[in-house]
């Protein structure tokens, strides 16, 4: 009679474990990889476009585009697609350095990033550039950063993708601090930890490099919420998976207020979850089928739910193994969830212990359950209302004030 228990409650507990397991591999050996910066080639007659989208960004797009004008020059020019944009971003970036086009589109109908990109290429498309930059317009990117990218992606033929790490407003609470340590793991130790297991990544949105052929076979769209990170996918399944660029460092600030951060993380995470339903299959199927362990590897890696999520799911499957252990079932799928809740948390604190104790105090860490259960309405609209439609800009009070490093 057991078994009839038993067995439904271990496949649950090796459900939830598996996706554990890799974040927790991922986590200690990005908080291990510390490779070496390649040197910094002359690229001699190499082309390179910088694309940045921006919606009315007029409290931030000066310092944005004066912070990369010095990595700027007759062979890496700066275009911002100023789109749909209702205030003086396009003249305040056409006056803010050298070597800055500005583009301005206005479509109504065809609003979001993945529009503005596209308009972007096409306009470029005349006198195409080697490599194509993506940055967005309230970002910083590491000194040399731009070369670097470029000379990456021309090596590797494929997509490059920076290190992308989010910072705290200037007063954070306790929950902006975790969701930036999540952040951080999520941007830094993850990705480090697929590069040091020879495999590629996903694409986080800003600070990616593409050779330009590349790019045109798989151009961005706006059909779904994390165009990015769909964008990279196509391009493995093409030969093309996006490799870590971990010597560029590209940095952005949180937002400062509620309505605005909850808005950011409900995008970025209905879409993420949307985007495992919908490509995870087909990862793992190609993978197998034709034996490329970079499919199978970024299927794996999407497959690890929003941390907050994979915390929440753990928690309710240990419940359910301690009351059926309680009533005389096996104590295997108790303890599976238990040391999957374990490898989480050792994970974090390898990552935090790596990257985050200048950004993130000891005691921030205290904050963590409350941050769970701040996104568990989150979640539940995802299950109940499903993933959110469109786009929506995120609304900033600042521009990044740390320094990429």
């Amino acid at each position: 009679m057991h078994l009839l228990f038993d067995l439904p409650l271990l496949c649950l507990a090796i459900c939830a474990a598996l996706p554990s397991l890799w974040f927790f591999i991922e986590c200690m050996l990005g908080a291990l990889y510390r490779p070496e910066p390649p040197p910094l080639q002359a690229a001699e007659g190499v082309r390179v476009a910088v694309l940045m989208p921006a919606h009315n960004e007029s409290a931030g797009i000066a310092l944005t585009v004066q912070a990369l004008t010095p990595q700027l020059s007759p062979t890496t020019e700066l275009w911002v697609v100023a789109d749909n944009c209702t205030d003086d971003t396009a003249q305040l970036a056409a006056r803010s350095g050298k070597h800055v086009h500005v583009l301005e589109r206005h479509d109504t109908e065809r609003r979001g990033k993945g529009y503005a990109l596209a308009y972007g290429l096409d306009q470029l498309a005349a006198q195409p550039p080697d490599v194509v930059v993506i940055m967005d317009a309230d970002c910083e990117v590491s000194a040399q950063g731009i070369a670097r990218l470029a000379q990456r992606a021309l090596q590797v033929n494929a997509p490059v993708q920076a290190d992308y790490v989010l910072t705290p407003a200037q007063r954070p609470s306790g929950r902006s601090v975790v969701s930036a340590l999540a952040f951080l793991v999520k941007n830094r130790a993850r990705p480090r930890g697929l590069a040091a297991l020879g495999q590629p990544c996903l694409l986080t949105g800003t600070g990616m490099g593409f050779p330009w052929e590349v790019l045109r076979k798989a151009p961005p769209t706006d059909d779904h919420l994390v165009e990015d990170m769909v964008m990279g996918l196509e391009l493995a399944h093409l030969g093309h998976a996006p490799r870590l660029c971990p010597d560029v460092c590209v940095t952005s600030a949180l937002p400062e207020k509620e309505k605005a951060a909850s808005s950011q993380r409900k995008r970025w995470e209905h879409g993420h979850l949307a985007t495992m339903l919908s490509h995870c299959p087909r990862l793992f199927a190609r993978g197998i089928a034709s034996r490329r362990l970079d499919l199978i590897a970024l299927a794996l890696e999407l497959c690890v739910p929003p941390l907050s999520l994979l915390v929440l799911m753990l928690v309710a499957a240990t419940g359910v193994c301690a009351v059926a252990a309680i009533l005389g079932a096996s104590g295997a799928p108790l303890a599976i969830t238990v040391l999957s809740l374990m490898a989480i948390g050792t994970g974090v604190l390898a990552a935090w212990l790596a990257y985050g104790r200048e950004l993130v105090r000891a005691r921030d860490l205290l904050a963590i359950p409350l941050y769970v259960l701040w996104k568990l309405p989150l979640y539940f609209s995802f299950f109940t209302k499903g993933k959110q439609r469109a786009w929506e800009r995120t609304e900033r009070t600042e521009t990044p004030k740390t320094k990429p490093s």
